[in-house]
């Protein structure tokens, strides 16, 4: 394996992960937030594909985002099943691109921060795309024990 197929199974496995995660929520809960300025469970989900578009469309354009426009955006949020399906090709594109990038891209691709102060380089970047996917898991997680809802075993 090379360092891009190692990234793509990171990313692989923090969505298998957060999938299984998702799936052990009972529908009556999808609309539940843990106080009145959070996110839905559903609404983090969203969030959670939604910025993996965002993080592809900043590596693509190396940090400059003017006048990115969400395919999210107006959409109505249905279900689980449907999120996924709609994120698929997103995700499936975002994924090809990792793929491809070499060691050398890896080190001295920049991406330049949205307050463009600080830049990252690539594969730093890319680690902390899927960092934020494990860090709504782990809330995820927090939340459906407040709720006193079995948590899937996720440490296989």
């Amino acid at each position: 394996m090379n360092t891009a197929e190692y990234y793509v199974l990171n990313f692989e496995e923090v969505r298998r992960r957060s999938i299984i995660i998702w799936k052990c929520l009972p529908d009556e809960f999808h609309n539940w937030k843990s106080d009145k300025d959070a996110e839905s469970f559903i609404e983090v989900i969203r969030h959670v594909l939604e910025c993996e578009r965002l993080f592809h469309a900043r590596i693509i354009n190396r940090g400059i985002l003017t006048n990115y426009i969400s395919p999210w955006k107006g959409r109505p949020i249905i279900n689980l099943e449907d999120e996924l399906k709609f994120a698929k090709p997103f995700r499936n594109e975002f994924l090809s691109m990792v793929r491809s990038f070499s060691e050398k891209d890896l080190d001295s691709i920049e991406i330049i921060g949205k307050e463009k102060t600080r830049t990252r380089k690539l594969g730093d970047y890319l680690l902390r795309a899927a960092y934020h996917e494990s860090v709504h898991a782990g809330q995820f997680l927090s939340n459906l024990r407040t709720l006193h809802i079995d948590r899937p075993y996720i440490w296989d």
